[in-house]
C-alpha cells in the first residue's frame, strides 16, 4: 500500500516545509518523491499540518484488572483519535507488572487489543532485583517513590541503592517522599475539601524525593527521567543539575552526555489549585496540582530545555468514583485523547511553537527511551503520522469521549487546533471522528544498547 500525503506543511526537526510524504508499507518511504510518482492512494492536506505522531511515555491503562475503568483497546482508540501512536504504559495494573512473566501477558494483550503501539515498564519492588536484571523488550523500569498499589512502593534507601547501582535498563519515577506525605495526612485528617489534597501532597514532598532520585542516579551514573515535574522548585533542582552541580551532572551544554531528563504534564500545566473550587475531586491527581506560579515555572523549563517531555499520565476512574467525597475519591484524569489538542491550543495561544510540541511529544520521548525510527518525519522512519488543523475549533464534550471513563476535566472547553487524521505504521487508524478499530499496533522497538541516547540524528 503506497500512499501520497500531498500539499501540507510538514513539521520537521530542523522546522516546517511545503513538502510531499509518501508512505509505502509501514514506512516512510519519501519526502518529496518525484512529481509522477504513483500511489494506492492520494491525501490533499492543503491547509494542514503533518507531525510526526504523539509518543505518550507515561499512561496507565488499567488492563489487567481495573477495566471497568479502561482498557487496552478502548484507551488506545483515544490515543488514536488523539494523535497519539505509541504509549508507555505503567506497570501498576492488577496484578502489578513485575516479572518478565507478567511483562510479557501485557504484550500480548495489547498485540490482540492496541490500535496503536506499545510498550511496557517493569515495575520495581523492594524485592525483585533480579527481574529488574534480566528483563528485556520494556523501555525501563519504573519506581514508585510515594504512595502506590500493590508492593510497588520502594521507599527503603538499600534497596533504591541496588536498583540504580547493579541494573542497566533506563529508570523513571513518580517522586513524592512519603515519609511528608504521611505526616501531612495526619496534620489535614478529617479536613474533606479536597483543596487539602495539595497541602498533604506538596511542594516539599516533591522535591524530596526527586532530590533523592536524582542522587541516585548522579551517583551512580544511571539514566533517569523524572515523571510529572508539579513544581517550580523541582525545576530548580533540575537547572542546578544542567548547570554543573554534583561529580557527573557537569554536562554544559552537551545534551548527549545528559544523565538525567524529565517531564510535564498537561494538568501541571494548564491547571493549579485555583481550579479546585470549579473542578472538585476531577482536579485530584498525584502530584498534586500546584500554585499558578508553579506552572509559569514549569512553562519556563520546558522552553529552556530543563524539561523535555509532555506525557499525560492518563489515569481514568469512573466518574463515580471521582465524585465520592474527599478522600474517598482516587487521584487521575483521563487526558490522553486531548492531550496534543490542548497543546495546539496554546500553539493558537502564542505560548509556544509547533515546533516545540513536536519536539516535546515526539521527538524527545523517542530520544529518551531509544525508540527506534519513531518520533520524526524522516526517510526510513516509521509512518506513524498525524494530520492536525491548526484552525479548526471544537468542543470537548464528555459524550464525545472515546476514552471508557467517558469524561474530561477540559468539559465544555473550547479550543483551537485538532488532529483529523492517524497513521499508524502506515494505516489509517484515525479520520475526523471514527477510528479503524481492524488496525492493530507494534510493540515499541528499544535500542537502549546505543550511545548518545538525546544527541540528534
Amino acid at each position: 500500500m503506497r500512499t501520497l500525503i500531498k500539499n501540507a506543511h510538514v513539521v520537521f526537526p530542523s522546522g516546517v516545509a511545503a513538502v510531499n510524504v509518501l508512505i509505502e508499507g509501514h514506512r516512510i518511504a519519501a519526502i518529496e518523491p518525484a512529481v509522477h510518482t504513483m500511489a494506492d492512494e492520494t491525501v490533499d492536506a492543503a491547509g494542514l499540518h503533518l507531525l510526526p505522531g504523539v509518543i505518550d511515555d507515561q499512561v496507565h491503562f488499567r488492563e489487567p484488572g481495573l477495566t471497568h475503568k479502561e482498557d487496552l483497546f478502548t484507551a488506545s482508540r483515544a490515543c488514536a483519535k488523539g494523535g497519539v501512536t505509541t504509549f508507555l504504559e505503567m506497570p501498576n495494573t492488577i496484578p502489578n507488572a513485575t516479572t518478565q512473566e507478567l511483562l510479557n501477558a501485557k504484550l500480548a494483550l495489547a498485540a490482540e487489543k492496541s490500535l496503536v503501539n506499545y510498550g511496557f515498564y517493569i515495575g520495581a519492588t523492594p524485592h525483585n532485583l533480579a527481574e529488574l536484571k534480566r528483563a528485556t523488550n520494556t523501555p525501563g523500569i519504573k519506581i514508585f517513590i510515594g504512595s502506590s498499589t500493590g508492593d510497588l512502593l520502594v521507599d527503603d534507601q538499600d534497596a533504591l541503592e541496588r536498583i540504580f547501582a547493579e541494573t542497566t535498563l533506563p529508570i523513571t519515577a513518580h517522586c513524592e517522599d512519603e515519609a511528608t506525605v504521611r505526616a501531612n495526612a495526619q496534620r489535614y485528617r478529617g479536613i474533606a475539601d479536597v483543596a487539602v489534597h495539595s497541602k498533604i501532597r506538596d511542594v516539599t514532598a516533591a522535591t524530596i524525593a526527586t532530590k533523592r532520585a536524582i542522587d541516585l542516579a548522579v551517583r551512580h551514573r544511571h539514566r533517569f527521567h523524572v515523571l510529572h515535574v508539579s513544581t517550580g522548585d523541582e525545576t530548580d533542582i533540575l537547572g542546578d543539575y544542567f548547570a554543573g552541580n554534583g561529580e557527573y551532572a557537569g554536562v554544559g551544554d552537551d545534551p548527549a552526555r545528559r544523565v538525567i531528563t524529565a517531564e510535564a504534564c498537561p494538568h501541571h500545566l494548564l491547571l493549579n489549585i485555583d481550579d479546585y473550587p470549579r473542578l472538585g475531586t476531577l482536579a485530584q491527581m498525584n502530584p498534586s496540582l500546584k500554585s499558578a506560579d508553579d506552572n509559569r515555572r514549569i512553562w519556563d523549563a520546558l522552553r529552556d530545555g530543563r524539561i523535555q517531555v509532555i506525557a499525560t499520565d492518563h489515569a481514568p476512574h469512573t466518574l463515580e468514583e471521582k465524585q465520592k467525597p474527599y478522600p474517598q475519591s482516587p487521584s487521575g484524569m483521563p487526558i490522553v485523547e486531548n492531550s496534543l489538542a490542548l497543546m495546539l491550543n496554546e500553539v493558537h495561544r502564542g505560548r509556544c511553537s509547533l515546533e516545540q510540541v513536536v519536539q516535546w511529544m515526539c521527538d524527545a520521548p523517542a530520544r529518551i527511551w531509544d525508540i527506534v525510527d519513531k518520533g520524526r518525519i524522516q526517510e526510513g522512519y516509521d509512518a506513524d503520522l498525524v494530520l492536525v488543523d491548526l484552525h479548526r475549533r471544537h468542543t470537548i464534550r464528555n459524550n464525545e469521549q472515546l476514552t471508557k471513563c467517558g469524561w474530561s476535566a477540559w468539559d465544555g472547553v473550547e479550543l483551537v487546533g485538532l488532529p483529523v487524521r492517524t497513521w499508524v505504521r502506515g494505516q489509517e487508524v484515525y479520520r475526523d471522528g471514527r477510528t479503524d478499530d481492524n488496525v492493530r499496533g507494534a510493540g515499541a522497538q528499544f535500542d537502549h544498547a546505543r550511545g548518545g541516547y538525546w544527541a540528534s540524528v
